[in-house]
């Protein structure tokens, strides 16, 4: 089967949604899933705290609320409203989100937080991505469907 196959029948499967639909659905969605992570990770023995000027700093639970959901709100929420004047930011803000998703990653890395809290934190950033794309061409295909 083609790649062109491949990805025709995975783009059928995403539904066409409206515009606060996808924002709180794809918002939602990746807040669940970033607090399961959270709880894995503290079942794994993570602490998700970090040393920061001789201070120690938790990140959990409410820290994993915080940066999911703001930045979520900001970017995809700039993309919905600019999609009324420009159908393409959906894709465009697809793509640059997920790359800013992968790429804080580093940010967790550097952070010197526990292996467990690390490896936790660094798959929420992941978990943006899955959210981002289902929810921008869902508006796309709404929007171009009518």
């Amino acid at each position: 089967m083609s790649t062109a196959t491949n990805t025709a029948r995975t783009a059928a499967r995403i539904p066409a949604l409206n515009r606060p639909v996808a924002l709180a659905g794809a918002i939602g969605a990746a807040l669940l899933a970033n607090l399961v992570v959270w709880l894995i990770g503290a079942a794994a023995g993570g602490t998700f705290e970090m040393v920061d000027a001789g201070q120690v700093q938790s990140v959990a639970p409410g820290g994993i609320v915080m940066m999911t959901v703001v930045p979520m709100l900001i970017g995809l929420g700039a993309a919905v409203l600019l999609s009324y004047k420009w159908v393409g930011v959906l894709r465009l803000a697809a793509v640059i989100g997920s790359v800013i998703a992968v790429a804080t990653i580093a940010m967790t890395v550097s952070a010197g937080f526990d292996t467990a809290s690390t490896i936790a934190l660094s798959i929420t950033h992941l978990t943006l991505v899955p959210a981002l794309v289902i929810a921008t061409e869902g508006v796309r295909r709404k929007l171009l469907e009518g």
